[in-house]
């Protein structure tokens, strides 16, 4: 991408009230001088640690390339934080790929899991049975059998993966015997309960057909690169409804998913439009997009991607969607949406409008212009300085090794970028080193892995190590901690939403399964405070359509609510 340098009129008459133009010019020069410059005030404070060594995580992501560029090679993974032995802290997984044709491991690349040790992180990989070496995409958590404890959900290029979580400290691949294998280039999912019985179902993303031997060959200038998706046909998503007796059922086509194939790689659940029921949103790669409206509980959902203005880009194309999530930024009680996209592509911030509309705000909002640069994978809204109001983070990182000979201004390596939110007005930058260290980064995820009562983040990185950055913010902002667990609903509250009134600040969150790009977030809520010692209501909005409210509730806790 060339910038084209910004010129002012030629000064031909006397006199300002002559120069409507010249003074509408400087008039934004002033504008944008103002919305470049950081707020201090924000930024002061806010810092972050790489202690991914520190932590005695040794993961190392592997794509299986040799040199033959196939499509799947720069795809990534994504990283899941869940509670496994439910011990009150969250533990890491991490998706790995595989070898590809051409290239032989001396050790063959599996899946890693490591348990949270309040201090250091323990490989338990072997111990726990969850060492899948399929290709690995994504991966997502959700009791889906109400036993109390927290199963996992892996997609691969290939058989997914069902991981049972036995209570014990081990899990069973129970795959077969659910009914969720699939057989295709699957990416991102999530469990949803869209009709509310209090089981989770299962949303599987499947993006592109993909075969090695008929890998398409790409180039540019001459010089060999990886094809874009439009090379490349698309698979239709699935969508699997849960039995209740551990088995599932492919019912994409009967409720109005999967009749048409997009080429989806971010899935992210929530109720858009504050019916009471849970929505679904998928990412497409160089297809519309897919927002799913839940009707009738689930009876039928009905794709209105079009209508509500979230299908395609502001001047109506198909991005390259990646990454995909829901936050209120601006604490009006309606989820937003944000999307991160291709190089040359602005990331895409949603507003929603509260009609059934969303209006795309990058631009006005301040990350915009600051997202063309960079190809964005991993995002999420997170409240990182805990004064009440989501921030914004985004993993960058691109696709090809090789870039910089196509490219004047690209780079394979990036640096992650966080956005801090004033008020709901902009977003401004923060120039945190420990976030802007450059990596291929691709999925992330974020909780509070030292339950300190700030947000961690946790991000996956092609061919390399991750990096675990540990929030050791400079504020004394109050917190709280909110960890939900269902009764008559999901056990795991999945779908439950939490609105807490502070002061003369209302904010808004809800427990998802499945976030950003390929990954999973602690699905333990947060929510920061400033100053404010107490909450003066507390409300929690059961996906059965039970509400319950606490009054006063002390802040600094994780607070643990049973469905009554």
């Amino acid at each position: 991408m060339r910038y084209k340098k910004l010129t002012g009129p030629t000064l031909r008459c006397k006199g300002w009230a002559t120069q409507p133009l010249l003074i509408l010019f400087l008039l934004h020069l002033v504008l944008k001088s103002l919305l470049a410059q950081p707020n201090s005030s924000q930024n002061q404070g806010v810092r972050f640690t790489d202690v991914t060594a520190e932590l005695g995580i040794e993961f190392r992501h592997v794509n299986g390339e040799s040199g033959k560029k196939y499509f799947i090679e720069p795809i990534g993974s994504g990283v899941a934080l869940f509670d496994y032995d439910n011990d009150g802290d969250v533990d890491l997984y991490f998706v790995n790929g595989s070898d590809l044709p051409g290239m032989t491991s001396s050790i063959p690349p599996t899946n890693r899991f490591y348990r949270n040790e309040g201090g250091t992180f323990i490989d338990i990989t072997d111990e726990a049975s969850v060492g899948d070496t399929g290709y690995g995409l994504g991966c997502c958590v959700g009791d889906y059998n109400n036993d109390g404890f927290t199963d996992l959900y892996v997609t691969n290029y290939g058989p997914n993966v069902l991981y049972h979580n036995n209570g014990d400290g081990t899990f069973t691949d129970v795959t077969a015997t659910a009914g969720v294998a699939g057989d295709q280039f699957s990416s991102g999912c999530a469990f949803v309960d869209v009709n509310a019985d209090g089981y989770l179902d299962l949303y599987v993303v499947n993006y592109i057909q993909f075969d090695p031997e008929t890998n398409p060959e790409c180039a540019r200038l001459g010089i060999p690169t990886y094809c874009t998706p439009e090379a490349l046909p698309g698979v239709a998503d699935v969508f699997y409804r849960n039995n209740s007796d551990g088995t599932f059922t492919d019912v994409s086509e009967r409720i109005g998913i999967g009749t048409v194939n997009g080429k989806g790689l971010g899935v992210v659940c929530g109720d858009v439009d504050n019916d009471g029921d849970v929505d679904i949103f998928v990412a497409n790669d160089t297809t519309p997009n897919f927002l799913y409206r839940n009707e009738r509980k689930g009876v039928e959902m009905t794709e209105d991607a079009l209508f509500a203005g979230v299908a395609l880009s502001e001047e109506g194309r198909a991005y390259s969607g990646m990454g995909a999530n829901l936050g209120d930024f601006d604490n009006d009680g309606y989820l937003d949406i944000v999307i991160t996209n291709f190089q040359d592509q602005t990331n895409s911030l949603y507003h929603n409008a509260q009609s059934g509309f969303f209006t795309e705000m990058s631009f006005v909002k301040g990350i915009g212009e600051r997202s063309l640069p960079y190809l964005a994978w991993g995002v999420d809204f997170i409240d990182v300085n805990n004064d009440g109001w989501l921030d914004l983070f985004i993993a960058n990182g691109h696709l090809d090794d090789n870039i910089a000979e196509i490219d004047p201004i690209g780079i394979y390596a990036q640096p992650n970028q966080l956005f801090l939110n004033d008020q709901g007005i902009r977003f401004s930058e923060n120039p945190d080193p420990a976030i802007a260290q450059q990596k291929v980064s691709r999925g992330t995820a974020f909780g509070d892995i030292d339950n300190d009562g700030d947000i961690d983040i946790v991000v996956s990185n092609l061919k390399d190590a991750p990096t675990v950055l540990r929030n050791d913010s400079d504020n004394a902002s109050q917190w709280l901690g909110i960890k939900l667990i269902g009764t008559h609903c999901n056990r795991d509250a999945i779908g439950a939403r939490v609105t807490v009134v502070s002061g003369g600040l209302t904010q808004m969150r809800e427990v998802k399964s499945g976030s950003g790009y390929l990954s999973q977030n602690d699905l333990r809520l947060h929510f920061g405070f400033g100053d404010a010692m107490s909450v003066d209501t507390l409300t929690v909005r059961w996906l059965c359509g039970k509400t319950q409210t606490l009054q006063n509730v002390e802040t600094n806790q994780m607070l643990v609510i049973s469905e009554n």
